[in-house]
């Protein structure tokens, strides 16, 4: 027998979530024979059982009606009470809440934010684009840490709380978990994996959907104004008339637009050394170790063409929050987009709160810096050392930059941006 008509449609992160739960309970919904989001939802006949109009909502067949994920979820848990969904111990079951709270409001909350803001859903802004990121993936890092050594996040079962994570990793998959950020967090990428393929959940999840390169904001493309006429000259004398009097020439009235100056920077000789092909390597590989991307980088630099520097904030006296210094790095990062062909970067914060410092290491085209940074008007915020890797303390330096285990006068690596 049916628990009633679960609410949702078939990509809704929310409804897998809600369906999954019944799965492992071993009850039954149905979906709608048909429903159209936006518009049955703001039907008269939906409000008048769901006054929110959001969806998942289960319609229930002896009359009970709920929505909001979590509370069907939970619900649906408790009538199933063997199933192992929600343990009946109330300190375990308080952990189950806990992680759950993490999932939707530490992590799926801004994925949900930064989603809508990249496609228009609400003014895209930059900074606030960058801070959702940063929220979301330190909400993964939390949980990336706690499943270290576990397989699920409270038990040794499937509880509310995995499939709480699941649905939100798998809604972040196409949004922020692109191939830079996955090897970070290799045991969340695992957990969903482990929770999407379960025999009774396949079917209802799908495959997952993980982005190469996060979700960005494209802005529309401009208007564009029709040309004013020309002011009237006066009649200057008379040319030979054309061939045709109707076909007057007016390209002088639509002003034409001026070539790009080239940057110095691509007339310097033709080098071997791929930045592209180094970005790839060092996004896909091991940092360390064998075949590792600082071992491919040793078998393919062009140490003519290319040149790498320590970078160092000069203001470190003026850093307060870790978060907001990483932020910084980032904002650096962001005014380098023009240079972004021929340059790499790996920059991190090092300290604690109060007492940290912000340094790292550039790769850039040619042998002198300047022409690659100065595309950010705060490049002067910053020192920068040439290294050489032939001297042993300069290589150590550029592979714990490039490693993210930096560490400099007892100050440990805390987190980092790269520029890619």
């Amino acid at each position: 027998m049916s628990l009633g008509t679960l609410y949702t449609i078939p990509g809704q992160a929310q409804g897998k979530r809600v369906r999954a739960a019944a799965a492992l309970a071993g009850l039954k919904v149905d979906l709608p024979e048909s429903y159209v989001h936006f518009q049955d939802n703001k039907k008269p006949e939906f409000l008048s059982k769901f006054p929110h109009g959001k969806i998942p909502a289960l319609d229930g067949a002896d009359g009970f009606r709920i929505f909001e994920t979590t509370a069907i979820s939970r619900y649906i848990a408790s009538l199933a009470p063997n199933s192992t969904l929600l343990p009946p111990d109330p300190k375990v079951a308080a952990l189950v809440e806990q992680w759950v709270s993490v999932a939707d409001h530490e992590i799926g909350d801004y994925v949900g934010l930064i989603n809508q803001l990249c496609r228009g859903v609400i003014p895209y802004s930059k900074p606030v684009h960058q801070t959702f990121t940063e929220r979301a993936i330190r909400g993964l890092k939390t949980v990336e840490q706690h499943l270290t050594t576990r397989t699920y996040l409270v038990t040794e079962r499937i509880t509310l709380a995995d499939l709480a994570l699941a649905s939100v990793v798998f809604r972040a998959a196409p949004v922020i978990l692109d191939a830079e950020l996955r090897p970070q967090v290799p045991n969340v990428i695992r957990h969903v994996e482990t929770i999407v393929n379960h025999p009774a959940l396949k079917e209802i999840y799908g495959p997952l959907d993980f982005c190469e390169k996060a979700l960005q904001f494209i802005p529309p493309p401009k208007e564009k104004k029709e040309a004013k006429p020309a002011a009237e000259k006066p009649k200057a004398e008379k040319k030979p008339a054309k061939k045709d009097d109707d076909d007057d020439d007016d390209d002088d009235l639509v002003p034409k637009e001026e070539p790009k100056a080239k940057n110095p920077l691509d007339f310097l000789p033709k080098s071997n050394f791929n930045l592209e092909d180094w970005k790839r390597a060092y996004s896909n590989k091991d940092t360390r170790g064998p075949n590792g991307s600082i071992e491919w980088f040793y078998q393919n630099f062009d140490k003519e063409g290319f040149s790498i520097w320590r970078v160092d904030f000069k203001y470190n006296n003026e850093l307060t929050q870790t978060f907001m210094s990483s932020n910084q790095i980032g904002g650096f990062f962001n005014r380098l987009e023009a240079s972004r062909k021929y340059l790499f970067g790996s920059v991190g914060v090092l300290g604690q709160t109060n007492d940290s410092i912000i340094a790292g290491v550039l790769i850039g085209r040619g042998q002198d810096i300047k022409p690659v940074v100065d595309a950010a008007p705060d490049y002067e915020s910053y020192e920068y050392k040439k290294l050489d890797l032939e001297n042993a303390e300069d290589k150590a330096f550029f592979e714990a930059a490039l490693a993210w285990d930096l560490e400099i006068g007892g100050k440990k690596w805390v987190d980092g941006k790269n520029f890619k």
